[in-house]
């Protein structure tokens, strides 16, 4: 069945979130909405030699070719015998079309990212979780997957390449104050390294967007807080807040509005842009395009100092 997006997602800076509720095993998952394309019957796949034991092979629904991830096998090591009535949800993230095999869909639930929590790291084992969150749905624990990382550890060519960062050769050093809200440990880990050989030597991290805005408001009155952050570059998908309800927050302050915001997500496509420069982010990026975003901070970062200096002169006029 095809899911009809338009219907389904939320409107920008609510800080809710559609969740998928599927089963794998007897146990609740969950997947954002948003990540969706379409629930398809499972059908035969054909096997690939040398591929992931997590992944099955490919087939061919309609004109593309598209990858099978057996989430059963990725989850518990073990392949169960495949069911008839098992379903491949067909997702579209990080430019990339990937299906995953799970056993049934249980519906759709609209939550607060408030709702859900971070597991605790006797659960999460410290930066190897592949859990995003735990929410709870009408009743039931349902554990929120971290499919970029599930895809990421079984073709790490298809996340960030910090090869496109060292391309670009010698870099003059930057110590302008960049923010950056991101949940993933992971992938937190990838932007800090890649933008630090860059040559971006000041850069402050934030576990989602709530931490990131808090420290915001506690600075936000501060004479030197133009020179305290400079820019914010911000996931959307994380616990608590969510990276368009920290845009939204910002454009509308008065005087955090002109910090610049970049939305870096595996999420990014044409309707999401829509909803990205509705809430006022001057640029929206596709994880894992990492050279493009060092280019558009380094164009951003450049505006912004002389939107600095512009404005101090009005002062001092």
């Amino acid at each position: 069945m095809q899911k009809e997006k338009e219907g389904i997602l939320l409107e920008s800076g609510t800080n809710e979130i559609e969740i998928m509720k599927f089963s794998v095993l007897g146990e609740f998952y969950g997947i954002n909405v948003a990540k969706v394309r379409e629930i398809i019957m499972s059908e035969k796949v054909k096997p690939m030699p040398h591929a992931h034991p997590a992944v099955e092979g490919i087939f061919k629904p309609r004109e593309s070719l598209i990858t099978v991830i057996n989430l059963a096998y990725y989850l518990s090591g073990t392949r169960p015998e495949n069911g008839g009535r098992d379903l491949f949800i067909v997702t579209n993230f990080n430019k990339m079309t990937v299906a995953f095999r799970v056993q049934g869909i249980e519906g759709i639930s609209r939550i607060s990212w408030r709702d859900i929590q971070k597991p605790d790291k006797t659960i999460a084992n410290g930066d190897e979780s592949v859990a995003t969150g735990i929410a709870q749905c009408e009743g039931q624990l349902v554990t929120i997957l971290d499919f970029e990382k599930i895809v990421a550890e079984i073709a790490p060519e298809t996340s960030i390449q910090v090869s496109e960062v060292e391309a670009m050769g010698d870099r003059p050093l930057c110590e302008s104050p960049i923010m950056i809200a991101e949940d993933s440990i992971l992938l937190r880990r990838m932007i800090d390294d890649s933008l630090e050989r860059a040559g971006f030597t000041n850069i402050m991290n934030f576990n989602n967007g709530q931490e990131a805005w808090d420290y915001l408001v506690s600075i936000k009155e501060d004479p030197d807080l133009y020179q305290k952050v400079n820019l914010v570059i911000t996931d959307i998908e994380m616990p608590e807040m969510d990276g368009h309800r920290l845009t939204k927050l910002i454009k509308d302050d008065p005087r955090l509005k002109r910090l610049p915001v970049v939305i870096f997500s595996s999420l990014i496509d044409e309707q999401m842009r829509r909803k990205g420069r509705e809430l006022g982010a001057d640029e929206q990026l596709a994880k894992p395009e990492i050279g493009h975003l060092i280019s558009i901070l380094d164009e951003l970062l450049t505006k912004y100092s002389k939107d600095m200096e512009k404005l101090q002169g009005q002062k001092n006029a």
